[in-house]
């Protein structure tokens, strides 16, 4: 692939796009955060990464891509619905926010070359956020694990709820272990990361998470079965494992999967059946159909849409719907047509994973984890990854939180 010369501060602007898709909301912290404090530093850290980026790329040379040409246009599409006011100000000031959002990606762009650059930024910068929940839960079990959340995991030092704890240990876990079986990092390193974030994620008991997880490792490591003996052994023995983790701990597992709820409260997805019944069921315009309602905050009613295809289609309209659709199928179709590579893997797991938690999981129409994963996705897709032999011994090996 050549050597990398993306600029150290290419990674400080990612971290600080990281930093913007936290969120404000979420379950009560150690020392009480005004939301409105929160919300200042989220948005003055996007503010910060587009200035860090302008001024890395005062030339502005940008790599297009499909992914940055639709996120573009669903842009435009947002700011259209929005102008109507029916979300009020605040989506208006949601679109500003996307403009600076997708504004930075089209400026660090210049740097997506196809190499690793991105994945090792994105595993640092998601361990450090990790790092937080498990110090909250080391200072205070009681606040990190509150009954209000069924003593589900969150963040006691900044406000994260067990979804996306569950989310972010799930992606590094599986890009680290796509790392460690192509020996771009040591077994060490690697354990240093996938052991504390498995462990998180299991505190969070996150079905989705999990199965994303699972579900992206298998396509990804499947992507590499016919080229790396690696991945063969790797699978193998997973399969195996699991297998005997199912005789075994059967049990355990379908309590830990189950999380106490009653089959009718799993059956309806812990109650989003009856919000999303609710939503499809409104009353529409054709413009809103076609162009929702503006952009807002992810819920209907007042409760949480949690589906990110039936909230896009709220706030975006069938438009909306088709753009993200878009999205998935074409980085996929890109991604399947590459050779065998590890880049290729690690960007099946990204896309996999992101398809898979769409379904209980809003956010592929707005600024989120979900948009930096496909970035990350369409960073290494952008150039055509070299059908080398995996593994690659020859490969210096480099910690990946160092």
């Amino acid at each position: 692939m050549g050597a990398d010369h993306t600029p150290k501060v290419v990674g400080t602007v990612w971290g600080l796009l990281v930093l913007n898709t936290l969120g404000s909301a979420g379950a009560k912290t150690i020392i009480p955060l005004p939301r409105s404090v929160i919300q200042l530093v989220t948005m003055g850290a996007l503010a910060l990464a587009f200035a860090l980026a302008l001024a890395l790329n005062l030339r502005l040379r940008v790599r297009p891509s499909a992914l940055l040409f639709l996120l573009t246009v669903l842009l435009v599409s947002s700011v259209i619905s929005s102008a109507q006011l029916e979300s009020g100000l605040g989506a208006l000031f949601r679109c500003f926010r996307l403009t600076l959002f997708v504004g930075t990606l089209w400026l660090v762009s210049r740097w997506w070359n196809g190499s690793l650059t991105f994945v090792r930024h994105h595993i640092r910068m998601y361990f450090a956020v990790l790092g937080t929940v498990a110090a909250g839960l080391v200072a205070s079990p009681g606040a990190a694990m509150p009954e209000l959340y069924g003593g589900r995991l969150v963040g006691a030092l900044w406000p994260l709820t067990p979804p996306q704890i569950g989310q972010y240990a799930a992606v590094i876990t599986g890009l680290t272990v796509l790392l460690v079986l192509d020996r771009r990092t040591d077994r060490t390193s690697a354990a240093v990361v996938i052991v504390p974030s498995l462990v998180l994620l299991a505190l969070t008991h996150t079905r989705t998470a999990t199965l994303g997880l699972l579900i992206g490792l298998a396509l990804a490591i499947g992507s590499l079965i016919l080229t790396s003996a690696a991945a063969r052994r790797f699978f193998t023995w997973a399969v195996l494992c699991a297998a005997v983790a199912a005789v075994a701990l059967g049990s355990v597992l379908q309590a830990w999967f189950l999380r106490g709820q009653s089959k009718e409260n799993f059956s309806s997805l812990t109650g989003r059946a009856k919000v999303w019944d609710a939503l499809l069921a409104a009353p529409r315009s054709t413009v809103e159909q076609f162009f929702g309602v503006g952009l807002g905050d992810k819920s209907f009613g007042g409760l949480p849409i949690d589906n990110s295809w039936l909230a896009v289609y709220n706030e975006q309209g069938l438009i909306g719907v088709a753009l993200v659709a878009v999205i998935i199928i074409v980085l996929g179709g890109v991604a399947l047509l590459r050779p065998p590579s590890l880049q290729r893997a690690c960007a099946i797991f990204l896309i996999s994973y992101c398809a898979i938690a769409s379904y209980t999981e809003a956010g592929l129409g707005d600024a989120s984890p979900y948009l930096l994963h496909l970035a990350v996705a369409a960073a290494l897709l952008a150039a055509p990854a070299a059908a080398t032999p995996f593994p690659t011994p020859e490969v210096p090996r480099r910690p990946i939180t160092h």
